[in-house]
């Protein structure tokens, strides 16, 4: 019995089209196609590398609701060339619905703000669809207006995308803005088709075009700790180290530093 559409399955299925189309048929061994305008892989070429069904893995691509082992989806995985964050992308979105919905905080416990008032460089902690609830004062000195924007667009993605100061401050905006992008698909994997990141996404898609030409790109990649430059109003060009931490007692938050790296 075939299941109907369920918005992960579809995420999938979207996912999956878009790495076929962009798949390298050299790459596979496999012979150029002079019928075809583009470079990648038809339904059927896939499930044939894959060992499954070509019937079984449109309805994958059409996004039913079918059963799905992480064996197949790792032989479909290795046919399209995905990275390790992308096969786990994969994995996470076969997965059943059958989740407990995250319980969306409104703050931060006050241990947590008490040890980001302690640090003295900037941090912030974010919740899963990257909501900002609690910064420091050295966050503050690197970008002023986080104490004035509006609760409602207090999100770290939003502001990325949307916040002129904040887009100053950042010296390669393109490149900067898509690694957020996929760095915010990967962590937020099953969660992408929950009602709060949905939220945040359909609001970017529906007023900035930049945030849909990104989007469309389906970039997925995993956090890494690594520097980061901004240019701060009166310091000019200051660089940090980017890293992020899970409290152990509150894992629905992230705690996000930027260690100041000595000149």
């Amino acid at each position: 019995m075939i299941r109907p559409r369920t918005p992960r399955r579809e995420e999938l299925g979207a996912f999956l089209a878009d790495r076929r189309r962009a798949a390298k048929r050299q790459a596979l061994g496999l012979p150029p196609t002079p019928r075809r305008v583009h470079t990648g892989l038809s339904r059927e070429e896939v499930a044939t590398l894959a060992g499954v069904s070509a019937s079984w893995y449109t309805w994958l691509e059409q996004g039913r609701d079918i059963n799905v082992s992480r064996q197949v989806l790792a032989s479909v995985a290795r046919v399209l060339r995905l990275t390790a964050a992308e096969a786990d992308y994969v994995y996470g979105l076969a997965e059943r619905d059958d989740t407990a919905p995250v319980v969306r905080r409104e703050r931060i416990p006050d241990h947590l703000q008490r040890l980001v008032d302690a640090l003295d460089f900037p941090a912030f902690v974010v919740t899963t669809d990257w909501a900002i609830l609690g910064w420091n004062e050295a966050y503050e000195w690197l970008y002023p207006r986080i104490r004035t924007v509006d609760p409602a667009d207090r999100n770290l993605l939003w502001l990325v995308y949307t916040d002129p100061e904040l887009r100053e401050m950042l010296p390669d905006w393109e490149r900067d803005s898509r690694r957020f992008l996929a760095e915010f698909r990967a962590e937020a994997g099953v969660r992408l088709t929950g009602p709060d990141h949905r939220a945040v996404v359909d609001r970017l898609m529906a007023e900035n075009p930049e945030f849909r030409a990104h989007s469309a790109e389906l970039e997925v990649q995993r956090f890494a700790s690594r520097r980061r430059a901004f240019r701060h109003r009166d310091e000019g060009l200051v660089e940090f180290e980017h890293h992020r931490l899970v409290p152990s007692d509150a894992v629905d938050l992230h705690v996000v530093m930027y260690v100041r790296v000595p000149d």
